[in-house]
């Protein structure tokens, strides 16, 4: 009997290590394993993350950040082959949500703004094409497939590096105009090169381990990122401090869950001004010590090696790495009057809808300019008085010319020719009128006269513009 308890303890105990051992080698029983979570790799540490979750479970980074990079680019070169299946197809990153495309369709529902952004219904859209020719900014067209959302981007990996090895593009550069975005893809971006720069001590002193081209969300989170891992950093920025916040094209943001901003903590705005978002970057950047250096246009970058010199009207910086966080408005050429750097004054337009009930005045003869006026002259209450200093509008597009010649007629649209901004108040603007000095009362004043724009720069440098369909995820309360 004690033989038998002996036998059967001694064939317990070697089916316990037996079961053991098999665990840890990954050889155990395949009804004993755990079925794999359905879902996608994280972009940034290819750890599993379920369907329908909005953060990865390891390294905590919002997926929404790689919904553009994640895209596939298209070419339909060729034009759509299937013309009986025709629907409108939105350009994500030029849609300002004004609505006009929504009252022009006959079609209820087949598109509708969301957002802020235009969303269309395939399955209620039949391809009319009235909200192609009504769309204010020529964001809309016609196209075939199940895309309803395309932007024109830069081509970036899942650490933001373009396919010019050691130059990253982060920020609404990128294609989405969102600051928790932003934040985040400034820090992957760093925090990606810092493991690709040689140890401190080891090259030249002359040679930063990267250059920061810009100071808006995106340009301001990976100089935080760069200065918390001890890497040698410049920050440059053509105008004022976070420029590309003071001169953003929304009068509100909204960040509707913290974003973690590098040596400073949780950022949360709640319905704020951009104002408000300023102080906070103002304040980030004195309790941090974060060297940012203003007044410093960047006017090339090049090829050095295995790094990159950084040409600025000031001088040359020398780096390993180069992260670009201009913004998709590039270098737009100023009016050069008092007043131009009040808040009231943008160089482009996000949301329409922001400027409801308030007198704006536009700036400019071309396409971008009419577009403006005529757009803005579809929202509630807006008054708009367009300003050019030529005598006829001679340089612009057939279809923006009968726009803004619909707008003026219906009284919707004033327009000043042989007119030239003398200076910008809070409250007015001087005007030069025919020779004759004006008084305009004014709440804001959109300049559209010209500028680099992004891309032409990009392109000079070897990185890659692709298009890509992108899969529309609401951004409501997204910043």
């Amino acid at each position: 009997m004690d033989m038998l308890l002996t036998s059967i303890a001694f064939l317990a105990m070697t089916a316990l290590f037996v079961a053991r051992h098999l665990r840890r080698s990954g050889h155990e029983p395949a009804a004993r394993k755990t079925a794999a979570p359905k879902g996608r790799p994280c972009p940034r540490c290819a750890a599993p993350v379920a369907d329908g979750s909005a953060f990865c479970p390891a390294c905590g980074i919002p997926q929404q950040v790689f919904e553009v990079v994640a895209a596939s680019a298209v070419d339909d070169s060729a034009g759509p082959t299937d013309k009986s299946a025709m629907h409108a197809l939105v350009r994500g990153d030029l849609c300002v949500g004004c609505g006009t495309c929504e009252a022009a369709c006959p079609e209820p529902g087949a598109i509708t703004v969301q957002d802020k952004l235009a969303i269309v219904d395939i399955g209620l859209c039949k391809g009319h094409g009235e909200c192609v020719s009504a769309c204010p900014i020529g964001a809309i067209a016609l196209s075939t497939g199940a895309s309803v959302t395309r932007v024109t981007v830069p081509q970036v990996d899942a650490n933001f590096e373009t396919n010019v090895p050691g130059l990253y593009i982060v920020g609404e550069l990128g294609g989405r105009g969102l600051i928790k975005n932003a934040i985040n893809e400034g820090k992957i971006a760093v925090e990606h090169l810092a493991k690709m720069v040689p140890a401190p001590g080891t090259t030249s002193t002359d040679v930063v381990d990267v250059v920061v081209v810009g100071s808006g969300p995106a340009g301001l989170s990976a100089g935080l990122e760069a200065l918390r891992r001890g890497l040698t950093y410049r920050v440059l920025e053509q105008g004022s401090l976070s420029d590309t916040v003071r001169k953003y094209p929304r009068r509100k943001f909204l960040l509707a869950e913290p974003v973690r901003v590098p040596l400073y903590g949780d950022l949360w705005v709640a319905d704020s001004s951009k104002e408000t978002l300023l102080q906070v970057w103002e304040t980030i950047v004195a309790n941090t010590g974060l060297e940012v250096r203003t007044g410093e246009r960047v006017e090339n970058v090049a090829r050095d090696g295995d790094g990159f010199t950084v040409q600025t009207a000031g001088g040359a910086y020398r780096a390993r790495r180069v992260v670009l966080a201009m913004g998709r408005r590039g270098t737009p050429r100023r009016l050069g009057v008092q007043g131009e750097d009040l808040d009231k004054v943008f160089y482009d337009i996000v949301e329409m809808e922001a400027f409801a009930n308030r007198r704006v005045l536009v700036v400019g003869g071309g396409d971008s300019a009419i577009e403006s006026a005529v757009g803005l002259a579809n929202q509630e209450g807006t008054g708009v008085t367009l300003a050019y200093r030529g005598e006829a509008f001679t340089k612009i597009k057939e279809r923006n010319q009968a726009k803004i010649d619909e707008a003026v007629a219906g009284g919707r649209v004033r327009v000043l020719f042989r007119t030239v901004v003398r200076e910008i108040r809070n409250e007015l603007c001087v005007l030069d009128v025919a020779g004759e000095s004006a008084i305009l009362p004014n709440d804001d004043v959109i300049v559209r006269i010209g500028g680099e724009a992004p891309f032409t720069f990009l392109e000079r440098l070897g990185v890659r513009i692709v298009q890509k369909d992108v899969p529309v995820v609401s951004p409501a309360k997204a910043g």
